[in-house]
């Protein structure tokens, strides 16, 4: 797999919990992924939220954060 950046900072090798969370909460489709920080200044909500989602996805079986 390659290492995905972020498309606002520029962060590199994106984790696999930020680009589960642009597919799940943006578009399953994007090619444009996003870091923890910038997602959730653009969904205004706080990174905390964010991390608490990814985990309840995953105990979901989102196949997204896989």
């Amino acid at each position: 797999m390659d290492k995905k950046n972020c498309y606002v900072c520029g962060k590199e090798s994106l984790s696999k919990n930020e680009i589960g969370l642009t597919k799940k909460l943006l578009d399953k489709n994007s090619k444009r992924f996003y870091c923890l920080d910038c997602i959730a200044e653009y969904l205004e909500v706080d990174t905390e939220f964010l991390f608490a989602k990814a985990e309840e996805f995953k105990d979901e079986g989102c196949t997204l954060f896989l």
